[in-house]
Parts: C-alpha cells; structure tokens; sequence
C-alpha cells in the first residue's frame, strides 16, 4: 500500500463560514475523517506547514512546500496538496520548476466548496487525488480537479465558481479519473532520464503588465527601479502599439540594455503568441533581445521568469533556461 504524505494550506476545501466569510479551519486531520475509503488503498500522513487563503500564498510558501517534500521524499510514495483555487495554478508551475525531473506524484487539489457541507467537491477532488498519488504511473506536478489531471504548467482557472474550474491550456490532460478508474492519455513517467532536483531560490522582482488600448510606454519606466523582469501580456498573437511616441521603444531599449528582461506574451487563452506574423510584434523581436511566451500560461510564464533569474545572470543563459521545456510547459520553440 502506497504512503502519501497529505499537505494542508488552508484553502477553500479547509474553510468554515464565519462572520467575517469563508476562513481556513480545518485540520489536516480533520480533512482525512471526511474520505474514510481512503484507506482502502493508501496510507496517509499529514503536514499543515500554513493554513491560508491561498489570496494570501506567495513564492515563500512556493519555497516552503518545495523544502517539505525535499525533507519528506524517501519516505513517501506521493504527495498531495489541498491548497485554495485561486493561485492554486501559480504554485502548481512554481514547484513544477522548483521540483525537476521527479519521479514521484506532487498532486495539487482543492475545492470550489468546504469539505465540511453536504453537497461539496472536496471529497471527489481529494480521493480522485489520493488514488493519482498512489498510481505506479504517475509523476511529477499536476492538478487534479473536477475529474482531471492537469500538468501543473498547463492550468488555469477558467471558472470561479463552478466545479469543472480548471483547464489545461494549449496541452491535454495527462489523465481522467472516472468511477475509481485512472485513463492515461500521457503515460511518459519511463522518458524521465535526468536526475531528481530541487531549487532553492525565486526571484520574485517580476511584473506582469496587461496592455490596455492607449497604454502610455511610460509605465515601464514606472517599473524599472522595482523589478528585474517584466512580462507583457500584449494583444493578439503579441506585438506593442506605438502612438506616434515611440514610449514603447524607448523603454524597451532602456530595459534591454540595462540586462533588465522582458517577455512577450499574449491575452489570448488558447493557441500563445507568434510576434513573427505582425509588424508591431516583428518589428520588436527585430530590435530588442526579448522573450516570448509562446504557448506558455501566464502562471508558469511568470513562475518559470522567477526561477530562471535565480540561476544565472547571463541574458543569453537565462533565455536557455526559459526555452527549455519544464513539465510540458512549452512546445512551439
């Protein structure tokens, strides 16, 4: 029988109502006493290293979670997280980077309702989490939600209160759970040859700007003193207005040069970025040493910048870093 470490957040599967709203109250231990079966087929301990809105987790946490199951690995077989759907896809491509070439599961679940109501997600997230964990097939970080198992640089919550939440964007799900029955539709745990590792370190002087029609090129010169990194969630396939100003060009070309980075992505959902189509995306790739996102989400875009930062301070080295694929987190390159 399998041995799962189980790691409790907070979350809105851990919340109880109180005047002031939903709040993180419930145990680790509390959470097992709700899934009996369970034990069926696995054993499970717990951890409870925060117990937070996940509103509230930031790339400390990230590094927290990452240094608890470095110090737990040899004696577990998994490891689920219950964790709050807000920012759950943002820790789920941060331990991605965090954790590299894992053979053992790092499953992130949660909940659109407490585990503690009558009618609630919670208790199918959780078993449906427990039973990916304790599969000789899987690996690695993902989601499991709703059904689904996301690489955890694929999702994204597309609904904010529904239970079908989460998405994997631009990639399939690496599995489905149905009526206690795991279908693979990526079974490539043998295609892991590297060995395990565990990062240390996050940048967290990234910012991300979401262009707006009549957008001042100004703001980046806002950011400068503050940040190292700026991701630009441009529109369309990607590309930059210019006003008749050039705002924009000159302060891409002051970031450039001072070895600040910055990163093309796209607003658009589905499908990523190609600045190679327009003149106003072209043009930029043209002049500028910039990234692009790709078909990269925006949590892992923003989470893959935060841990590429803290390995090297060569532009070109860092744009390596960035490029390669995480955890199927990028195929256009």
């Amino acid at each position: 029988m399998k041995q799962i470490l189980l790691i409790a957040t907070g979350g809105t599967i851990a919340s109880k109502s109180t005047a002031r709203g939903l709040a993180p109250q419930i145990s680790a231990e509390e959470i097992i006493g709700y899934i009996p079966s369970a034990k069926e087929f696995c054993q499970i301990d717990t951890a409870a290293p925060f117990n937070l809105d996940s509103t509230n987790v930031n790339s400390r946490h990230w590094l927290e979670l990452a240094r608890l199951i470095e110090k737990k690995y040899e004696y577990y077989d998994g490891f689920v997280i219950c964790h709050g759907t807000d920012t759950m896809a943002y820790t789920a491509a941060a331990l991605s980077y965090l954790i590299q070439n894992n053979r053992k599961p790092v499953v992130i679940t949660g909940a659109q309702r407490p585990i503690d109501l009558p009618i609630t997600d919670a208790r199918s997230n959780l078993l449906d989490s427990l039973r990916f964990a304790s599969d000789d097939r899987a690996h690695g970080v993902s989601i499991v939600f709703g059904g689904k198992v996301i690489a955890g640089t694929r999702a994204r919550k597309e609904r904010s209160k529904s239970y079908n939440a989460f998405s994997s964007i631009n990639y399939p799900d690496i599995a489905s759970i149905h009526d206690q029955r795991i279908i693979f539709y990526i079974d490539d745990k043998e295609q892991i040859v590297r060995p395990l590792k565990f990062y240390h370190q996050m940048n967290d002087r990234i910012f991300l700007l979401k262009l707006i029609p009549g957008m001042s090129g100004r703001v980046l010169d806002a950011l400068f003193d503050d940040y190292d990194g700026v991701i630009i969630e441009s529109f369309g396939v990607g590309g930059l207005p210019n006003y008749g100003d050039n705002r924009f060009l000159q302060a891409i070309d002051r970031w450039t040069s001072a070895g600040k980075y910055l990163v093309m992505a796209t607003q658009v959902t589905h499908e990523g970025s190609d600045m190679s189509v327009y003149q106003v995306g072209k043009e930029i790739k043209e002049q500028f040493p910039v990234f692009e996102s790709y078909d990269m989400t925006l949590e892992a875009t923003v989470t893959k910048m935060m841990w590429a930062l803290t390995q090297t301070a060569d532009y070109d080295a860092c744009g390596t870093l960035f490029y390669q694929t995480v955890n199927h987190d990028i195929l256009y390159v």
